[in-house]
């Protein structure tokens, strides 16, 4: 917040005028003389708003006081009653900045007209330091969807985008400063639901159109603001289907492309972000894969920054859901099952870590590829998929055990080896004992024993373990999918004893 010209009182000043009960009298004092709109007011007015700027600066407890003394109301009636007093304007707004910041004042700004006023004396404000004061309010509001809605329906956006016009071709310090606060201010609108689809105004809306245009622009905070809108917009499957039909993937491609070299990771990583929510929709896969979008993310394989892998992966497996011909283009490609077996290890990014083994057992699963197994095994992927057996996610789980299933039944010679060097029979023999495993678990633990049968030693182990108890006392579960499988898996056990 600026405070060139703000004097604060200190820690021990502060508690010594709250023990004197000076805020609530000070809050009173300024309640009672709001109602008076006769600018006579205006100088005493200023003197005790200050006080209370003093008081609500950097002290929870105090501001939490002020908050409670319904001090936010009181002092919005009179930014709009004296909003031509410059001295007293000042001491409101950073009266205002630094109660934004507790949680608990949020839903009071939202009750008053805060909104409309900020919007009106933005408009109105030459002095760019002025503007910044603004700024430094609107931010921590924003994060409320509620005023985030009502700044949008005061015209905030309006303004924002004549900053950015303003200040996108400056090449002073201040003009790449205001350019990035009114960005980033725009890409926090888009984060409330209902703003953004009153933004968005079915995929015709003027500002829509003009956040689009960012993307291609030569500036970074532009490009990366434009990205993080889309991905914002992207938000529901309506909108993602309307942005895919108008073209959108080929600006973000585009985007990305320009980012190879020049590696700008934060617009890596938002246009990522863009293509994978995009991605989600079933009808937009096919479009998206035949417009070339699995190629241009693949140039990022190299990329040692976990946030660009995180959403490259993601990006990825997006994509391949239910696409068998995409999953198995991309599984039978060493360099990136390589990858993705080395990410797999990445104990320190556990995002990246989880979001490598899911997109391993995608390739897998939705491709049911015999070629594509081979190439996991030869990367030495089985293992990790044994661990994710073991994840406390209970979707990893069935979305690693189906892969498992897959590579027994499609190769279970080839698989064997590591299959008993990951100690996969044991892993199932926990799952399948474990009473908090879910019905899914469990029922697909029994389809991967029976696939395993097939292999000596893995036989052998199955043996070893008394499996047979385990799965008699299943045929009493509650799911009857459950209890009709380890039904057959007791005959398939019995038999083969």
């Amino acid at each position: 917040m600026n405070r060139r010209d703000a004097t604060f009182l200190n820690d021990e000043g502060r508690r010594a005028v709250d023990e004197a009960g000076g805020a609530q009298i000070v809050a009173e004092h300024i309640k009672s003389m709001s109602q008076n709109t006769q600018p006579a007011n205006g100088k005493l007015l200023t003197v005790f708003c200050g006080m209370l700027m003093n008081y609500s600066n950097d002290d929870d407890s105090l501001q939490a006081q002020l908050i409670n003394m319904g001090v936010i109301p009181t002092l919005v009636k009179l930014l709009g009653i004296h909003s031509q007093n410059t001295a007293l304007t000042e001491m409101c707004l950073i009266a205002f900045g630094n109660l934004a910041e507790l949680e608990s004042s949020k839903e009071q700004f939202a009750s008053t007209n805060i909104a409309e006023e900020l919007v009106k004396l933005f408009r109105k404000q030459v002095e760019r330091e002025k503007k910044e004061m603004i700024f430094e309010v609107l931010a921590p509001l924003a994060e409320n969807d509620v005023i985030k809605l009502q700044l949008v329906e005061a015209g905030l956006v309006e303004c924002l985008l004549d900053v950015v016009a303003q200040t996108v071709d400056g090449e002073r310090e201040e003009d790449i400063s205001e350019l990035k606060t009114a960005s980033d201010l725009m890409v926090l609108l888009l984060l409330g639901d209902e703003s953004m689809q009153k933004l968005f105004e079915g995929g015709k809306g003027s500002v829509f159109q003009r956040v689009l245009s960012w993307v291609p622009s030569h500036n970074h905070q532009l490009q990366l603001a434009g990205a993080l809108a889309i991905a914002n917009f992207a938000r529901n499957d309506g909108n993602c289907i309307h942005m895919v039909d108008t073209g959108i993937v080929q600006k973000l491609l585009d985007l990305l492309d320009r980012h190879v070299d020049e590696g700008n990771v934060t617009v890596q990583h938002a246009a990522l972000s863009a293509l994978r929510n995009l991605a989600i929709p079933v009808v937009n896969k096919s479009k998206m894969l035949a417009a070339g979008v699995s190629d241009v993310v693949l140039k990022f394989l190299k990329s040692e920054m976990p946030p660009v892998q995180f959403k490259l992966l993601g990006t990825l497996r997006m994509l391949i859901d239910t696409q068998a011909d995409a999953a198995d283009q991309l599984g039978t490609n060493q360099k990136l099952v390589e990858r993705l077996v080395e990410w797999c290890e990445a104990k320190d990014h556990a995002g990246v870590m989880g979001e490598s083994n899911r997109l391993l057992s995608a390739l897998i699963r939705h491709s049911k590829s015999k070629d594509v197994v081979r190439t996991v095994i030869q990367c030495s992927g089985v293992k990790h998929l044994v661990t994710m057996a073991t994840s406390e996610h209970m979707i990893m789980q069935n979305e690693a055990l189906v892969a498992l299933g897959l590579i027994a039944a499609l190769n279970l010679g080839m698989a064997e080896k590591d299959f008993v060097s990951a100690s996969l029979v044991q892993v199932l023999h926990k799952l399948l004992s474990d009473e908090r495993s879910a019905p899914e678990i469990k029922y697909n633990s029994m389809i991967l024993i029976c696939a395993v049968m097939g292999s000596e030693p893995l036989h052998k182990e199955v043996q070893g373990l008394a499996f047979l108890d385990v799965v008699s006392k299943l045929r009493s579960h509650e799911n009857k999918t459950v209890a009709h499988q380890a039904s057959l898996t007791e005959q398939r056990l019995t038999v083969q004893s």
